[in-house]
Formats: structure tokens, sequence, C-alpha cells
């Protein structure tokens, strides 16, 4: 199982509860989608007890100190892309500011599921067999839900679960 989140935005209290919900699930890795913001959301992240994984948003901002405080806790980096593979699944993640092209890259046939946020609304949709997963805002800024989601990889079903 992935945990997935997106868009904290230096919701710290947010943040330990993704976490809480991730360790007590036992998932496997976790994805971030981008708007971290601040480097300081690491000391929140630290916690985790899987590997994460986690690419830039439009609204993160000192990211060489990201990288930084992040390498620090063992996260890896995906710059502004992340091609992976997790479980025999291969997955993009990708924050999202470009919708055609997170179209684009499902529509591609390369990916098994892309990994998504910046739109701050969850959901999930299909594009030519390619599951695209946006978990929400974490943070829960703009509305008002706080969101992560749990991605199974043997069946691709996903759980949305407020923070």
């Amino acid at each position: 199982m992935i945990g997935i989140m997106s868009d904290s935005h230096d919701n710290m209290d947010a943040i330990y509860k993704a976490v809480s919900v991730f360790n007590e699930k036992k998932v496997n890795s976790i994805l971030h989608a981008g708007d971290i913001v601040s480097p300081f959301t690491g000391k929140a992240l630290k916690n985790l007890e899987s590997k994460l994984y986690y690419v830039f948003g439009n609204n993160d901002g000192d990211i060489l100190t990201i990288k930084k405080w992040f390498d620090e806790i063992g996260a890896e980096n995906c710059g502004d892309f992340g091609d992976l593979t997790i479980e025999d699944r291969h997955i993009a993640l990708v924050h999202g500011v470009n919708n055609s092209m997170v179209k684009a890259i499902a529509g591609s046939g390369d990916y098994d599921v892309v990994v998504r946020g910046h739109t701050h609304n969850r959901g999930t949709e299909y594009i030519k067999g390619t599951l695209i997963i946006n978990p929400g805002e974490s943070a829960g800024v703009l509305t008002g839900n706080r969101s992560i989601a749990l991605l199974d990889t043997d069946t691709l079903d996903v759980e949305f679960v407020e923070i």
C-alpha cells in the first residue's frame, strides 16, 4: 500500500496526522505531490516509518533548504517529476500545475498511475487505462477538507482519509 498526500502548505497539525495514519496503516511508501512550502515541515515528516518521495509544487519556497532538510530525513527528491516503480507499479509523480500535461502523461500509456496535486480537489479518474489520483489538500486551506489517500497497488483501489 502507498500513502499519498499533497498541498500540505506548512500545516503541521495536518502533517502530523497524515504521518500517524500512514504509520498506522503500515504503508510501504509515501508520495507527496508538492506544495510542501517550507523546510521545517521535515520535522513532522521525519517520523514516517516508510520511504518518502516528493516533488516540488508552485508554492514551495526555499527549495534548496527543503531538499537539504528532506535529504537529512531520508526522503527522495524527484524535482518536478517523479518516474517511480513502487510495488511493481509504474507511477508518475507531479504537482500538476498544467492539467493538459497531467492528461498527456496519463494518456501516454507509460504509467499505471499518475499522482498529482495542485487543485486541492481530491478525486480519481482514468485516462486510457491509467489511474490519476489527486489526494486533495492535506492542509485544508482552500476547501476546508484535509485529506490524504491510500492506494492498494494490487487492485488500484483508492481510499481517501480525512485527517
